[in-house]
This record gives C-alpha cells, structure tokens and sequence, in this order.
C-alpha cells in the first residue's frame, strides 16, 4: 500500500516524506477525523512529528488534491483521503459521526441549482444532517 501513497504523492508533484506518507495513510483508515486525530493516528508512527509538521503536510496534500477538507455546519474542520468525486456527507446531529453519500442524482454537479445566477457550477456540496443509527438506539432505550 505504501507504493500506492508515494505513487499518489508523486504524480501530485509532492516528494515522498515519512510524514506525508503517514497522514494518507490515516486519512485512507481512518476518513472524517479531524486534526488532532490526524496528529494522535501519525504519532502511532513516527513519535516525534511535530504539529506544524502534519498541519503543513495537510494542507499540501489538500493543495494538491489528494485529501477533502470538509467542514459541516460549523464544526471542526475533518479530513478524508476520498476524492475526485463530488459525493456528500451525513453527520450525526447528537455525536458528530460523519458518513460518505455517494452523488444524490446524476453527474457531477450532482444538482442543478434553480437559479445559478450565472455562474458556471461544477460543484455542489450537500450536507444531511440527522441522527445515526446509534444514537437513535440510545433514545430509544432511554
């Protein structure tokens, strides 16, 4: 898997680092987390990354296309490795968990806007908002 990442990184123009290799490899296990979790899932590797380091190497990886910032209502910004689609999100209003959806109809711009005041849309970012599975249980059982 690890040709696979530097492949990734190199055909993005970007050179091949342990820490960059280490923050693809925890956004692809580990999609939606945010950056502390980025920082703890990087630490498991490489024990003395510094913050700046993975704050820095996020941000190239997401200037060069290979990671999603994504950053629903007014939560805290999260990352995933999933792109090169225009899919959406679904977020747990009461704990936050957040999950892939896939295009809600046809082609990329997935919906078409009533009225796109001129602009020429190439992409539409939809958020679902409700309660998950778990949550639901939860106050069932309560």
């Amino acid at each position: 898997m690890t040709a696979e990442l530097e492949a990734q990184l190199r055909a993005a123009s970007l050179r091949v680092t342990r820490p960059r290799l280490a923050v693809l490899a925890a956004l692809r296990d580990h999609p939606h987390v945010d950056t502390d979790t980025v920082i703890a899932l990087v630490r498991a590797d490489l024990p003395t990354v510094s913050h700046q380091a993975v704050y820095d190497v996020l941000r190239a990886l997401t200037e060069a296309g290979l990671v999603r910032r994504i950053q629903p209502g007014r939560s805290t910004a999260r990352y995933e490795a999933r792109v090169g689609d225009n899919h959406h999100h679904v977020v747990c209003r009461s704990c936050g968990v957040i999950a892939d959806v896939d295009c809600a109809v046809g082609h990329v711009p997935c919906l078409t806007a009533s009225d796109d005041h001129g602009f020429v849309v190439d992409e539409a970012e939809v958020v679902y908002w409700g309660t998950c599975p778990d949550c639901a249980a939860d106050r069932i059982s309560q």
